[in-house]
């Protein structure tokens, strides 16, 4: 059976802040609207992240993000 990793990415689009959180402590920050939401999650793809799940609330979205264990 694969065992699959789980990471979380936020934005609070009002302060443009955007956070990875990702197995094993790593965190990953960046600044930015739109453009800079798609280079992150871009970023991560590149190391086969996929989006679960997202959510959204008032100024914020919060995505669940999954891939194969290595």
């Amino acid at each position: 059976m694969a065992r699959l990793e789980y990471a979380t990415m936020e934005w609070l689009w009002d302060s443009g802040a955007i956070r990875a959180d990702l197995p094993g402590g790593e965190t990953l920050n960046s600044q930015g609207t739109y453009a800079a939401v798609v280079e992150m999650l871009s970023r991560l793809g590149k190391d086969h992240w996929e989006v679960a799940t997202c959510v959204a609330s008032a100024n914020w979205l919060f995505w669940t993000l999954q891939r194969h264990a290595h």
